[in-house]
């Protein structure tokens, strides 16, 4: 437990750490320590955002006292950095997804469970209220089924619609909704999936995706995932229960139930900042103060599978079991 502010280093200085700074830089009890980026312009541009100084590297961040640091890296960036950090006893923010294959995330996973320090994953929509809403709707109830769907453009970073750098739409993107329908619609036993491999201009990731998902409780899925729009077209989730539909997004819950149809809407903002505020209070012993979850590795590591599964069964042609 840290009785004093908690020292963060962020690692990365792209558009989901200047999010992150963001929301730390405004918490009183929280001090910046330093941002290190291997653009040095970008980092020294974010820290002076943040009101902080950029560092050379890892090492450096190291050097001035670190409790926790914000991993905001690409796919293919993940696993040393996550490891070194461990070692010295960091307890980490990791974001999604936790790298471009399952066996570093594995390798990450061991290494913070041998160093026994606190995690966290960037699965901010469990921090939203209206998921925790869906999830008061459906206690009690038999999920029967559940729809993903992820349609978007691609996003204007360089590295994304290259496999060998973000490992696809499914495992970098779509991920997202994954861990949610695991969250609501409980543990996937089975997937099988094919793609349109016509990749988007200048890449070579699959434009379209489509898989079926077998869940233990016996309830069965779908994901459809395409990047070849020119805007977000939606991300979300559809669970259906016995005389009961509901939709999920970041922006609203919708359900559907025998006595008629209701809303409720948020910003999806708050969760993002929720998620950061609820791993601060962890580390200082404290009660969540808002409606912030922790996802720790290891379930984090769970839904990385999943994504994971579902590319592999692309690859190979063939359906692929997980755990239950």
């Amino acid at each position: 437990m840290i009785d004093t502010e908690v020292r963060v280093g962020i690692v990365g200085a792209g558009g989901v750490a200047r999010r992150h700074a963001g929301a730390l830089a405004a918490m009183p009890d929280v001090a910046l320590v330093g941002v290190t980026d291997p653009d040095r312009e970008r980092a020294a541009d974010l820290a002076g955002t943040a009101g902080t100084t950029p560092a050379d590297d890892v090492d450096d961040l190291l050097a001035r006292g670190l409790d926790a640091a914000w991993v905001c890296v690409p796919p293919f960036a993940h696993g040393a950095v996550e490891e070194r950090l461990a070692a010295a006893g960091v307890a980490l923010f990791v974001e999604k997804p936790l790298g471009l294959d399952v066996a570093t995330a594995e390798r990450v996973q061991a290494a913070v469970h041998a160093a026994g320090v606190a995690t966290s994953v960037g699965h901010h929509w469990r921090s939203s209220t209206v998921v925790a809403r869906a999830r008061e709707v459906l206690a009690g109830r038999t999920v029967r089924l559940v729809t993903a769907t992820w349609l978007d453009k691609v996003p204007p970073v360089a590295w994304w619609a290259h496999r060998g750098s973000s490992g696809g739409q499914v495992v970098e993107q779509a991920v997202h909704v994954l861990d949610l329908a695991r969250l609501l619609g409980g543990e996937v036993t089975a997937v099988h999936a094919v793609a349109d491999a016509a990749a988007p201009a200048g890449g070579d990731v699959d434009s379209a995706t489509a898989g079926t998902l077998r869940f233990a409780g016996g309830a069965v899925g779908t994901l459809a995932a395409t990047c070849r729009l020119a805007w977000k077209h939606r991300a979300g989730l559809e669970v259906y229960a016995d005389d009961l539909a509901m939709s999920v997004t970041e922006e609203q819950l919708t359900v559907r139930d025998g006595e008629g149809t209701w809303t409720v809407e948020v910003d999806p903002a708050e969760a993002r900042t929720a998620a950061d505020r609820a791993f601060v209070d962890l580390l200082r012993g404290r009660e969540p103060s808002g409606p912030g979850a922790v996802v720790d590795h290891a379930e984090g590591l769970r839904t990385h599978r999943l994504a994971c599964a579902l590319a592999d069964s692309v690859a190979s042609g063939e359906p692929v079991a997980l755990g239950g």
